[in-house]
């Protein structure tokens, strides 16, 4: 990968400063710029390491930058689309980190239509529950898969440069429609983690709350994970594909109002054979995606 001269990164927390740490590992970029709305965040990334100095205005920001990461939540992104339109030059790259895609495109189409050749959209399905820049490693993305999703308008030479962001990062890169991308994340990510806050926010409620938790265990702890993420990201990720993620909540009351109908005829053979099916499923993708670690609890 060629040497990023100016990297802007905005949003240096978990995702945007893994990224600013394994391009500095790799010893691919010279200099990176920290941008955001808080100062305080700003201030642990460059006291960290993670970034080189601090940027408030968009026009110091963009002036000279090769590329351009935007790692905030997706919900910012049409304001800071607006922000950068006015300074953003004719060469520099420009990609996301957004967990859906619909939005992100929109606010691409809205505000940066004449840039179009050099945003390239893209999603690494890397995290973890910690946020901020504490919480950023070099190593986040080693052997993860990252989803280009390129638009029509896009140049395949800003298409290549984003795709060897990612590789340098140690990603394993794919590439799918922006519209597939949503579909596909909101069965198996937006929908997981609304189940899982769901849950938390329904037992945090009840009048015996403390003694549910005191006796709460491993497959609580594995089962709601996920719900100790970033609730504003995770607000705006399912606000932004809210469309998808209806109809996979809707097809998911429908298997709960089966098993509550087998639960109500006391069908204890019928439970068994979708338990059965179900975990033969999920052991088989666990096997594949992660062979070396074992299935169960």
């Amino acid at each position: 990968m060629k040497t990023i001269d100016k990297l802007v990164v905005c949003g240096v927390g978990l995702i945007g400063g893994s990224v600013a740490l394994a391009l500095r590992q790799a010893r691919l970029v010279n200099r990176i710029v920290g941008v955001g709305r808080r100062p305080e965040p700003l201030a642990m990334a460059r006291q960290l390491g993670v970034i080189d100095e601090i940027s408030t205005d968009w026009a110091d920001a963009l002036d000279g930058a090769d590329m351009v990461l935007l790692a905030m939540p997706v919900g910012q992104m049409d304001a800071v689309a607006a922000a950068m339109a006015p300074h953003l030059s004719a060469g520099t790259i420009v990609t996301d980190a957004g967990s859906t895609k619909r939005d992100v495109i929109e606010a691409i189409y809205r505000h940066l239509g004449g840039h179009l050749a050099n945003v390239v959209p893209a999603h690494p399905i890397a995290g973890a529950e910690k946020s901020g820049p504490a919480a950023a490693r070099a190593e986040l993305y080693r052997g993860r898969k990252v989803v280009v999703t390129p638009l029509p308008e896009n140049s395949p030479e800003a298409v290549a440069r984003v795709r060897e962001l990612w590789a340098a990062c140690g990603a394993v890169l794919h590439e799918m429609s922006p519209q597939e991308h949503d579909r596909v994340f909101a069965a198996v990510s937006h929908l997981p983690h609304l189940l899982a806050f769901g849950l938390v926010h329904d037992l945090a409620g009840r009048a015996n709350a403390e003694q549910l938790f005191s006796y709460a265990a491993s497959g609580f702890r594995d089962f709601t994970r996920v719900a100790g993420s970033h609730p504003e990201m995770w607000r705006d990720i399912c606000v932004a594909n809210r469309h998808s993620l209806l109809a996979e909540l809707d097809a998911y009351l429908s298997e709960l109002a089966y098993l509550r109908a087998l639960l109500v005829a006391g069908d204890g053979p019928s439970l068994e054979k979708v338990f059965d099916e179900a975990s033969r499923a999920r052991n088989a993708w666990a096997d594949k995606a992660f062979p070396a670690t074992p299935s169960g609890e």
